[in-house]
C-alpha cells in the first residue's frame, strides 16, 4: 500500500480533479519502486543506480521521473492513470522483445532514409538491451489495461531507446538530445501500426519458440505409444458404453492424429501473422513514412528474427481489424479442445487402481491425498486440461476483442495479444510437462485389458453377417439379463454351435474391414 496527497501538478492540471485535491488516498495497484510516503508528485525512493529525480516533460506537461529510469514523463503518467492489476498484468515480455525488434529494423531503415548514422547506431544499440530482456524488469512497468492502441507501451519503448541512446552518447536523460523519442525512435511509425506490428512479431516467435516445440513432443510421445500399444486388443466404447473392439494403440493413434492436425491448423494461421502493419501508420495511409519503408522494416524484421515477414498487403485491414488473431486463438482454441479430449481419455483408462477402468497406469509422481494414504491422482492430467479450460476462455476474450474493430482502428491490441500469448506459453510449456511426467511412463495393464474384452457382450457384433442382427441382440440382451457368457447363451438359444462361435468371435478379426 502506498499512501499520497493529492495535489495538482505544474503544467499538469487536469491530472487531478478539483474536488480530490488536497485529500489522502491509499493506493494498492501497481506503482513499480515508488516510495510509500511519496507523494502524487512521483518522489522516488530505493534507488538501485542514481538517486532522485529528474524533469521530463510531454504535451501534457512537466513530471519527474526517478534518474535511475530509462523511461520518460509518459511512462510515469501511464503508470498514474492505469493502475490496474498489479504487476502480473505487465505487458507481456514478448512484446517487448517485439517492440525492440521492431525499434532497430526502423532505425536501420530511417538511416537510410536520411537518418543520423550516429543517430541510428546509438538507436540500434538501445534497441538491442530491449530485445535481450535485460531492460525489462526496471524500465517497462506499464500494464495491460491502457490505451486499447497500446500507446503507451509504444511510447514506453520510445522513451526507454531515447534515453538509453542518449547515456550511449553521452547526453542527459531526459533531454531528448541528441536523440528524441518521436523524432528519431518513433521516426515514420505511429503506435497504430507498431503496436499490432509487435502483436504480430511477439505471437510468431512465441508459436516457433514455444508452442510447436511443446506440440511436436506431445506429438512425438503419443505416436511413441501407438507403436507400442499397437498388438494389445482391448474392448472399445461409444457414449460411454461397451463397443466393439480395436487395439490401445489404434486408440492413441486418434491422439497423435488429433495433435498432428492442431500442428498443422497453427502452421496454417502464420502467413497471415507474418503480415506485418508498420509503414500504415495512423490511419493506415503511411503519413510521414517514404516509399519502400514498409517492406524494408518487413525485411529487416525478417532477417532479425529468421521467420518470413512480410509488409501487409493492406495496412487499412492491419490496423482496423487484427482477424490474423483472432484465427490463431481459434488454431490454439482447437488444441485445447484436443488436448481437453485426450487428457480425459488418458485419466479415465487409468481410473482406479482397483474399482476404475484401470486398463492403463500412469506415473505416479506425488500424494494424491492429505487423508487418504497411498492415493495417487492423475494430476498431470488435471493441470493440462485446467490449462486448456483457460485457453477457451481466453479465445472468448479475444473474440470479444477482434469483433471491436471500429473505423480505421481496434483498440483492444493489448488484451489480445496479451491472452493469444498467454495461450500459446500455456500451452506449450503443459505439453512439454504432460509429456516428461504422464505420457512417457504410461503403461499398459494387459491382464485387465483382456478380462474386460472377453466379458463385453459386444462382441456379439462379430455375429450379424452369420445370424443377422435380431438374433445377436437377443444372445446380448439375454447374456446381460441371466449374467451369462455370450458363448453359453448363443448355445443356450440353439443360433449356432460352439465351433462356428469360436470360428466367428475372433477379437482379433474384428479391428478392421475383411
Amino acid at each position: 500500500m502506498a499512501t499520497f496527497t493529492l495535489r495538482s501538478l505544474n503544467g499538469c492540471r487536469n491530472i487531478v480533479p478539483k474536488r480530490l485535491v488536497g485529500l489522502p488516498v491509499t493506493f494498492s495497484g501497481y506503482l513499480p519502486q515508488w516510495n510509500a510516503t511519496s507523494d502524487f508528485r512521483t518522489s522516488h525512493g530505493n534507488m538501485a543506480k542514481k538517486e532522485g529525480v529528474r524533469k521530463e516533460y510531454d504535451t501534457f506537461g512537466e513530471l519527474e521521473v526517478p534518474n535511475n529510469k530509462y523511461y520518460g514523463s509518459q511512462t510515469v503518467r501511464s503508470v498514474l492513470n492505469f493502475p490496474i492489476g498489479g504487476e502480473t498484468e505487465r505487458m507481456p515480455k514478448p512484446v517487448i522483445k517485439a517492440f525492440g525488434i521492431l525499434k532497430k529494423a526502423a532505425a536501420e531503415v530511417n538511416k537510410e532514409y536520411g537518418l543520423d548514422p550516429k543517430l541510428a547506431e546509438a538507436i540500434s544499440k538501445a534497441a538491442d538491451e530491449v530485445i535481450s530482456g535485460e531492460l525489462y524488469d526496471e524500465h517497462f512497468p506499464l500494464v495491460i489495461w491502457q490505451t486499447g492502441s497500446g500507446t503507451q507501451s509504444n511510447m514506453n519503448t520510445n522513451e526507454v531507446i531515447a534515453n538509453r541512446a542518449i547515456e550511449i552518447l553521452g547526453g542527459e536523460l531526459g533531454s531528448k538530445k541528441p536523440v528524441h523519442p518521436n523524432d528519431h525512435v518513433n521516426k515514420s511509425q505511429s503506435s497504430n501500426d507498431t503496436y499490432p506490428t509487435a502483436m504480430h512479431i511477439a505471437s510468431a516467435m512465441e508459436v516457433h519458440n514455444t508452442l510447436l516445440p511443446g506440440l511436436n513432443n506431445l506429438l512425438k510421445a503419443l505416436r511413441a505409444k501407438e507403436n507400442e500399444f499397437n498388438a494389445i486388443i482391448k474392448i472399445g466404447r461409444t457414449h460411454t458404453q461397451d463397443a466393439t473392439p480395436l487395439t490401445l494403440g489404434q486408440e492413441f493413434s486418434a491422439y497423435a492424429q488429433q495433435i498432428e492436425f492442431g500442428i498443422e491448423r497453427v502452421k496454417n494461421c502464420l502467413p497471415r501473422i507474418y503480415m506485418l502493419a508498420a509503414g500504415g501508420t495512423a490511419v493506415g495511409t503511411g503519413l510521414n513514412t517514404r516509399i519502400g519503408f514498409a517492406e524494408k522494416v518487413a525485411a529487416k524484421v525478417s532477417e532479425y528474427t529468421k521467420l518470413p515477414f512480410v509488409t501487409a498487403p493492406n495496412k487499412f485491414e492491419a490496423l482496423a481489424a487484427h482477424d490474423a488473431m483472432v484465427e490463431l486463438s481459434g488454431a490454439l482454441n482447437t488444441v485445447a479442445c484436443s488436448i481437453m479430449k485426450i487428457a480425459n481419455d488418458i485419466r479415465f483408462l487409468a481410473s482406479g487402481p482397483r474399482c476404475g477402468l484401470g486398463e492403463i497406469s500412469l506415473p505416479e509422481n506425488e500424494p494424491g491425498s492429505s487423508i487418504m494414504p497411498g492415493k495417487v491422482n492423475p494430476t498431470q492430467c488435471e493441470a493440462i486440461t485446467m490449462v486448456a479450460a483457460q485457453v477457451m476462455g481466453n479465445h472468448v476474450a479475444v473474440s470479444v476483442g477482434g469483433s471491436n474493430g471500429h473505423f480505421e482502428l481496434n483498440v483492444f491490441k493489448p488484451m489480445m495479444v496479451s491472452n493469444v500469448l498467454r495461450s500459446i506459453r500455456l500451452l506449450g510449456d503443459s505439453c512439454n510437462a504432460f509429456v516428461d511426467n504422464c505420457v512417457v511412463g504410461i503403461e499398459a495393464n494387459r491382464e485387465r485389458i483382456d478380462k474386460l474384452l472377453h466379458e463385453s457382450l459386444m462382441l456379439v457384433t462379430a455375429l450379424n453377417p452369420h445370424i443377422g442382427y435380431d438374433k445377436a441382440a437377443k444372445i446380448a440382451k439375454t447374456a446381460h439379463k441371466e449374467g451369462s457368457t455370450l458363448k453359453a447363451t448363443a448355445l443356450k438359444l440353439g443360433y449356432l454351435t460352439e465351433e462356428e462361435f469360436d470360428k466367428w468371435v475372433r477379437p482379433e478379426d474384428m479391428l478392421g474391414p475383411k
